[in-house]
């Protein structure tokens, strides 16, 4: 299975996959890498289940659980997916677009990254830190200080880790210590409640997962790292987590993959082997919450962020990546991506005054591979507003 998925990934990419029983933290299957220990263009010999990695999206679901905790959000409230800004920082959505006002489940299964973040900072990354290690793991900070990025990978795990915080959530929120042998049971260590940890199974668990029968028993969240170095899925049913990872294991980007392309099937396909009459999740605690955003508490109908939390202006255009000042990377086989924000579609992009396109309605345009050197990028929308970034690629 592993040698025929490899086969579909680019010459340089792998993939590692672990499996345990959550219920008693036993490792069922470990694969550090699916290459052959002769393959050095994939560095085969590079366990990728120890790796410190950058897990994408695949945190979102702590996140949420913690706000369900601390009566912030509940599945059922609604919450803003719009431009917002804190600070210098202006996160956005992988797509660049805006949902407007929709439920939190929704924004979890869909895997926003706006709502996750406003969530965060009333949070606090600290605190929400604190949390992560409680759930067994041991995050890498680099800089020492955490900030609202973790909630998009800015911290570093593995994909043992990952499936050790999964497990935890599987078991109703009590961390699980995963072990190549089974141990006597741990006193309790709580880091969510059974509530929110079964809320986080029944929003995961409704999206359908390709390549398994009954994938409706299967809560899983895929994740995608920065520039598509690392693609994550992981998810549990009643008695197993899996966890899946593909990417480069020198860490360099792959070319456009995205986690549910590569990493999801294969997580399907292994539950298959490993549970084809799969355990079906455990049912909500007697303390859950269940109801609809009508019937909720006023508090909970509706998150509103702190009154830092201000929308990002929208009447000018804005170049959001990348910034005016950086200084990126040469790569031939890796686009530059631009990334913008607001203004009045259509656009026109220019770099050092030659055009580069005419007519983009979209907030994301890919200029091509760049040559090295300094590049004046500017654009104009359709009322003749502009706005400029200087940047160096070497």
């Amino acid at each position: 299975m592993s040698a025929k998925k490899l086969d579909t990934l680019e010459p340089k990419a792998t993939m590692a996959v672990l499996v345990a029983d959550h219920s008693t933290g036993e490792v069922l299957a470990s694969v550090g890498s699916a290459a052959s220990m002769e393959d050095l263009n994939r560095k085969a010999f590079i366990d990728m289940t120890r790796a410190i990695r950058s897990p994408g999206s695949a945190l979102k679901p702590l996140i949420y659980a913690m706000a369900f905790d601390l009566g912030l959000a509940h599945p059922e409230t609604l919450i803003n997916d719009a431009p917002v800004r804190f600070g210098n920082y202006s996160p956005s959505n992988f797509d660049g677009q805006f949902r407007g006002v929709l439920k939190v489940r929704e924004a979890l299964q869909m895997s926003l990254n706006i709502p996750v973040i406003t969530l965060l900072e009333r949070i606090g990354p600290e605190r929400f830190m604190q949390r992560l290690q409680q759930s067994g793991v041991n995050p890498q900070l680099h800089g020492g200080k955490a900030g609202l990025a973790v909630a998009l990978g800015g911290v570093g795990l593995s994909l043992h880790d990952l499936v050790t915080l999964y497990a935890g959530l599987a078991q109703g929120g009590k961390a699980v210590e995963l072990s190549v042998f089974q141990r006597a049971p741990k006193p309790e260590a709580r880091f969510t409640s059974r509530a929110a940890a079964w809320q986080i199974g029944e929003i995961l668990s409704s999206t359908p997962l390709g390549n398994a029968r009954l994938s409706h028993g299967i809560a899983f969240k895929t994740g995608t790292s920065y520039g598509y170095r690392d693609n994550w899925a992981i998810g549990y049913d009643g008695r197993y987590v899996v966890g899946v990872w593909v990417g480069r294991a020198d860490g360099t980007p792959m070319q456009g993959v995205f986690a549910r392309d590569t990493a999801a099937p294969l997580l399907g396909q292994i539950f298959q082997y490993v549970a084809p009459q799969h355990s079906p999740l455990s049912p909500p605690p007697p303390e859950t919450l269940i109801v609809s955003n009508a019937e909720l508490p006023q508090p909970l109908q509706r998150f509103e962020a702190r009154d830092a939390l201000k929308r990002a202006a929208a009447d000018k255009p804005d170049i959001v990546f990348p910034p005016s000042g950086a200084r990126l990377a040469a790569s031939p086989d890796m686009p530059l991506i631009l990334k913008l924000r607001g203004g009045t579609p259509p656009y026109a992009i220019f770099a050092n005054r030659e055009i580069k396109e005419l007519g983009l309605r979209n907030s994301e345009v890919s200029l091509g591979p760049m040559a090295q050197g300094f590049f004046a990028l500017s654009v104009i929308d359709s009322t003749g507003r502009s706005a400029h970034a200087e940047i160096e690629i070497r």
